[in-house]
């Protein structure tokens, strides 16, 4: 297509008016120059205005998926919070119980290691009592033999005197 000059676009919006050289239009022929132009003129603004649509209708488009990228984006940031918080605070809350039962067992071992101790102690004692039991066991049996024999002794001395006196 060929552009206008500035001559016909000063014709166009005058139309039908002084042209602008001064001289009265030179009719059908100006004037279809005229309409040309101003058809011309049209058909470009249409385009422009086509093209602006065109790219107005793709921003839009553009947009529309942006949204839809950081709503995608937005939910599966909540998946994620979601999918760690839980386990976030089952992890503190074990870890809480592990300290609050850390906390039980030093007394509770140091309790048996006390009564570990006193049970090692009780044990020894009793040891030593049960061997002392036996050693006063085994002089109890001696001097029962001892006793006995020396009876038996006895009885016999005197029964030898009885014989005697008899």
């Amino acid at each position: 297509m060929t552009t206008p000059s500035r001559q016909q676009i000063v014709r166009v919006k005058n139309s039908g008016m002084i042209s602008c050289n001064g001289s009265p239009p030179k009719d059908d022929k100006e004037e279809e120059l005229a309409r040309s132009a101003l058809a011309m003129f049209r058909a470009k603004e249409e385009e422009i205005e086509r093209r602006k649509m065109e790219v107005r209708e793709k921003v839009q488009a553009q947009m529309g998926k942006v949204e839809e990228a950081t709503k995608r984006l937005a939910d599966i940031r909540e998946e994620l919070e979601a999918l760690t918080d839980p386990m976030r605070k089952d992890i503190s809350m074990i870890r809480k119980k592990i300290d609050a039962v850390n906390k039980e067992l030093k007394p509770l071992g140091q309790s048996c290691q006390k009564k570990e101790k006193e049970y090692r102690e009780a044990v020894e004692a009793f040891n030593e009592k049960n061997k002392e039991k036996g050693q006063l066991v085994a002089k109890l049996m001696e001097f029962v033999s001892e006793s006995e024999r020396l009876r038996l002794k006895k009885l016999e001395d005197l029964s030898k005197n009885i014989k005697v006196l008899q």
